[in-house]
Formats: C-alpha cells, sequence, structure tokens
C-alpha cells in the first residue's frame, strides 16, 4: 500500500472542517461500530474477556489484566451511548469480572492480573486503580446498578492508599496488603487517575473529584511541561523530582518522554477546562503547546509518531505504535471546537490519513498495534489486538461538538441522527 499522510483536503471548498463532512463523520461511526463488533468476539463464557488475535480469534493466554478488564468496560460504555447491540452485556459481564476475580476479598483493592485459579500478580498499582475508577464512573453513567458502588469502593481505596494529600498526587505501586515495595512516582499513573476522576465528577457531581484532577493537571502541565519546553517528564522519585537516569517497563515505562502521553493530556485538560467552567486560559494555551511540541519532536519521515524522544526533543525509541495517533487524533479534534486553524485541520487530516491506511484493519475491525519499518502491521512489543480503549475514542469523541460529558453528547447525536 502506497504510503498516505495527507487527506485529499482537510477542508471542504466552502471551507467546511473535516470534523463536520458527512462522510468523515460516517467513516468515524463506522469504524466504532466495526471495533465494536470485533471486541464482542473478546467475551469470555468463563468469565472476563479473552486477548484477541489479528483476525479476530482468541488468544491462548488466560491472564486478564486489570486494565484490560475495566478499559472493555469503558468501551462498552461508550457502545451504549451510540445504541450499539451487546453493549450491555458487555457491561455486565466485565462487571461481574472485575467484582469476582480482580477485587480482593481480604486486603481489598484490585489484583494487578488474574486468571482462572486466581491472582497472577497480587500487587495493587495506581495505574489499574485509575481503571477501575473509569470503569465504575462509565458503567454508572450507564446504568449499571453496580457502577455507583464500584466508585465508591475505589474511591476509598485511592484515598486511603495512594493519595499523598500533601503533593496532590498518587504514588505507583503496592503490595497486596497496600506496603510500598518501591519508591517510584510517575506520570502515566496519575494522568489516568485525573482521566478517571474527571469521569467520576461528571457522573456523580462530587467537587472533590474534579478538584484532585486539578491538582494533578497543576503539576504536570502547569509546573512540569511549562519548564521543560513542554515535554513532560515521565519518571520521578519519592520526592517528586525528576529521575532523568530511569529507565523501566519498555511499553509502560520507557527512559525519555513520551510525545503521546502530551497530546493525551492536551486533550484532557481541555476536559477539565470546561468542566471547570472555562475561566483560566492558561488551559488552552498549556494544551496548544504540548500538542504542537509532540507533534514537532515525533512525526517522522515516513509517517506515525516515535514512541519516545529525548530531552531535546530526537526520537529516541522509533517504533510505531497505534495509540500515539489515536491520542493525537482526540487532542486535535478538542482544539479545533476551540481554535479553529489551518494546521491543527491539516495535522488531523494527515493523523487521520495515516490511521485509516496504516492502523485500520478494514477487513477484520479492530486497529493494528504496531507497524515494522516498511509501515506493515507488525506484532513485536504487542501480540495481536490489545485494546479497543484509545482507537474507540478517536472514533467517537470527534463526533461530538463538546470537550467534556461525552457519553451524554454522543446520546445527543444518536437521537438527533449524527447531524
Amino acid at each position: 500500500m502506497p504510503q498516505q499522510d495527507k487527506t485529499d483536503a482537510s477542508t471542504d471548498r466552502d471551507g467546511t472542517s473535516l470534523l463536520a463532512q458527512p462522510h468523515h463523520r460516517q467513516a468515524l461511526l463506522a469504524d466504532a461500530e466495526r471495533q465494536l463488533r470485533f471486541f464482542r468476539g473478546a467475551l469470555r463464557p468463563a468469565g472476563g474477556f479473552y486477548n484477541l488475535a489479528l483476525d479476530g480469534t482468541p488468544r491462548p493466554d488466560p491472564v486478564q489484566a486489570l486494565h484490560w478488564t475495566t478499559r472493555m468496560i469503558h468501551a462498552s460504555a461508550l457502545g451504549e451511548a451510540i445504541g450499539f447491540a451487546g453493549a450491555r452485556e458487555m457491561i455486565d459481564h466485565g462487571m461481574a469480572y472485575l467484582k469476582e476475580r480482580h477485587h480482593d476479598p481480604r486486603h481489598g483493592g484490585y489484583f494487578g492480573s488474574v486468571d482462572d485459579d486466581g491472582p497472577v500478580d497480587d500487587r495493587k498499582f495506581a495505574y489499574g486503580h485509575a481503571f477501575v475508577l473509569l470503569a465504575g464512573a462509565s458503567a454508572h453513567h450507564a446504568g449499571h446498578p453496580g457502577g455507583l458502588e464500584l466508585v465508591e469502593d475505589v474511591t476509598a481505596v485511592i484515598d486511603r492508599h495512594f493519595w499523598e494529600p500533601s503533593r496532590g498526587r498518587a504514588c505507583d505501586e503496592l503490595t497486596r496488603d497496600f506496603q510500598p515495595f518501591s519508591t517510584y512516582r510517575g506520570m502515566n499513573a496519575n494522568m489516568h487517575l485525573a482521566e478517571a476522576l474527571m469521569s467520576a465528577f461528571e457522573a456523580t457531581g462530587r467537587q472533590r473529584y474534579l478538584d484532585m484532577a486539578g491538582s494533578i493537571f497543576g503539576f504536570f502541565v502547569l509546573d512540569m511541561a511549562a519548564g521543560n519546553n513542554w515535554r513532560i517528564p515521565e519518571h520521578y522519585h519519592e520526592d517528586w523530582t525528576v529521575d532523568p537516569a530511569y529507565s523501566g517497563d519498555p511499553m509502560f515505562r520507557p527512559p525519555g518522554t513520551t510525545p503521546g502521553h502530551s497530546l493525551e493530556f492536551g486533550r484532557l485538560i481541555l476536559q477539565y477546562w470546561d468542566l471547570s467552567g472555562r475561566t483560566d486560559p492558561r488551559w488552552p494555551q498549556a494544551a496548544r503547546a504540548l500538542v504542537e511540541r509532540a507533534l514537532a519532536d515525533a512525526w517522522l519521515p515516513d509517517g506515525g509518531l516515535a514512541y519516545t524522544v529525548d530531552d531535546t526533543g530526537a526520537p529516541a525509541i522509533k517504533a510505531r505504535y497505534w495509540w500515539p495517533v489515536t491520542e493525537g487524533i482526540g487532542a486535535l479534534a478538542a482544539l479545533l471546537h476551540v481554535d479553529r486553524t489551518p494546521q491543527l485541520e491539516d495535522w488531523y487530516a494527515r493523523l487521520w490519513a495515516f490511521a485509516d491506511a496504516r492502523f485500520i484493519d478494514h477487513a477484520h475491525g479492530g486497529w493494528f498495534a504496531e507497524l515494522d519499518a516498511a509501515g506493515q502491521p507488525h506484532e513485536g512489543q504487542f501480540l495481536g489486538k490489545p485494546d479497543i480503549y484509545h482507537a474507540l475514542q478517536a472514533d467517537l469523541f470527534p463526533l461530538v461538538p463538546t470537550l467534556s460529558r461525552q457519553m451524554d453528547a454522543l446520546a445527543a447525536q444518536r437521537q438527533a441522527g449524527w447531524a
């Protein structure tokens, strides 16, 4: 397939944004439904969800990570918002497995991973608990009777064991009985916690959730990103000083900075700005700076985004994964709702064209997770199709004109016929 990195036009001849063009909106919705049909095959009769191969058949790995179960619940709640048949069953199925398998009946909290025999990794991670909160909030929003109970349960765990009130942020990793086993502090878990806190605010109206999210954003964006040329340091010591030498898990904690996370932050802080009443102009300014820096640093000559860059912005890990592209799409769509410029329009069109040509599996559904040097689907860091969360949001969030409360907006768009 020849390289494509631009659409025919980012705007129609009359100046209509790609976001508003019927053919693009139809393509977004069609891909969302194709993804949901593909991952409908992940429903596992014995409980939880299968890991899926590229063609959608179940992979033999019986281990189910906490973030996998919870993201499937969240994605299914998005499916419910757009009226996807079977979404309700997926929510129910995931919520049952979360309660029956992932939940620790002895100490509370949720195991990092499980199989049919019990916990595989019995440690407790802020990253996974952030997604439990997101799942509970999304399930509650979708009308699941156990959603609010889950929100309240995991909130108590986060408050008691992970949240550091004097810092306004969360620690990362604890043993099964909630004892610290490292001094590591990280941006990624806190970013997803802020995402979940905003979702919990939208679902419950409790101001404290939004205040906690604001504390996280203030540190990582207004302090750290602004002080580091709009690149966000990923790794920290226990006292929250930057640990520039840290090199952990090559997927979740690589050395350097991760432009995909800057793109994710760009969208999330616009959501926070919207929920906070749009009174502080620093947030849209910061979102624009984060997105522009990430794209300038990470876009590669052959298309796609480098996974990490060094402190000068030079690509360090040049692997091309799907999720930074999806987050770029979401961030650009959000920025275009705030400040429509030709440059942002062009970037949005470029990322979507690259995704359509390289990552979207039009035959089976879902997105390929990784490309090889020739730009072809490749199984390296990832096996099969590991997730629906990032790509489904990239399909759905551009369909609504809002920066927050996307589930309500999606339901309203569906009622209006996606006009």
